[in-house]
């Protein structure tokens, strides 16, 4: 039985490996994260970074290949090694997602209506009117035009915007509690990434769901995220409020992706700035830190990885370097 102060979903020490040419690739690597009832958290980092990792763990979505360890507990019901038939009745109605790539997460050769309304009719067991007219309200709730003509046509007949908005319509048919998001906007131009922000902003408003954002775009979670939690190479190095992660990042690796985001109040650079380097291999990690060697202040105790340990005002970094969040800046000017 959980409180009105639980977390809905609690992550603990969750992991998700894979064995590849033998050798063991970390994609999760220990993760803690709290989603409280109406919050919206980001989880930010590049590509590679284990995010979308994250997600399929936390809805038994990941290869069969996977090995996963830890807790993952939705109003204080453990999930990880649950029945099946037990994720199945909670996807969808409890918990709901948005896949990344909407020109290929819809069937292409289902109607959209067909596709919007297999969740009603299984979870809520609608009937094929009423689950139509549930589908018809929703296109309409997300802002697509002449909901009862798209609900005829295929997904090659709708733009990338359009699919997008049908993928979050069909995230929202059966109400879910928690709406997880997997990069929402990439592949979508900026005045449609723009129109789906704003979708989303009302969307939570109506429906009270907590939102799990996915990105690799900070732009993009500023103006929705609660809280943002900071992942690389598989592991969280920061946690904190989006305002204070926004005016100061404990993280050198937070400060650099900061610093990449185009800025409406500074002179326009021949060039965006970037974080130098590559990502590390997943399956070559060593000891110390992982972005060690892109780090502007990396030192000799990098050799040994850093703990999660917390720090004033509810945020926690993975970080041996202990200077202010103007250091921290200015190590990559």
């Amino acid at each position: 039985m959980t409180s009105a102060a639980d977390p809905l979903l609690q992550l603990r020490g969750l992991s998700v490996r894979y064995a590849s040419a033998g050798r063991e690739v970390r994609a999760v690597d220990h993760i803690d994260l709290d989603l409280a009832v109406h919050e919206c958290l980001g989880v930010v980092g590049e590509s590679g970074s284990g995010k979308t990792q994250l997600l399929l763990a936390l809805l038994g979505l990941c290869s069969s290949a996977a090995r996963l360890a830890g807790s993952i507990r939705y109003r204080g019901e453990e999930l990880l090694g649950a029945p099946p038939a037990r994720l199945q009745a909670l996807r969808g109605r409890r918990i709901a997602m948005v896949f990344q790539e909407p020109m290929s997460a819809l069937n292409p050769y289902l109607t959209v209506g067909t596709q919007l309304t297999e969740g009603a009719r299984r979870h809520l067991q609608l009937g094929r009117r009423a689950a139509r007219a549930r589908a018809a309200e929703l296109l309409a709730t997300v802002q697509i035009d002449a909901p009862a003509e798209r609900l005829r046509q295929h997904p090659h007949e709708l733009s990338g915007g359009m699919r997008q908005r049908v993928m979050i319509a069909m995230a929202l048919m059966c109400d879910p509690e928690i709406l997880l998001l997997d990069e929402p906007t990439t592949a979508l131009d900026v005045t449609v990434q723009a129109q789906v922000l704003e979708l989303l902003h009302a969307v939570r408003a109506r429906t009270g769901a907590a939102i799990l954002f996915v990105t690799h775009d900070l732009g993009a979670l500023a103006s929705l995220a609660d809280r943002v939690a900071v992942m690389y190479a598989g592991r969280l190095v920061e946690q904190a409020s989006a305002p204070a992660l926004y005016t100061s990042p404990r993280h050198p690796y937070t400060a650099g992706l900061l610093r990449s985001l185009p800025r409406l109040d500074l002179p326009v650079p021949a060039r965006l700035p970037a974080i130098p380097g590559q990502p590390p291999d997943l399956a070559e990690l060593g000891a110390g830190c992982a972005f060690a060697p892109r780090c502007p202040l990396v030192h000799d105790r990098c050799a040994s990885s850093p703990p999660l340990r917390a720090l004033p005002e509810a945020r926690s970094v993975a970080c041996h370097f202990e200077g202010t969040a103007a250091q921290i800046a200015g190590a990559w000017a």
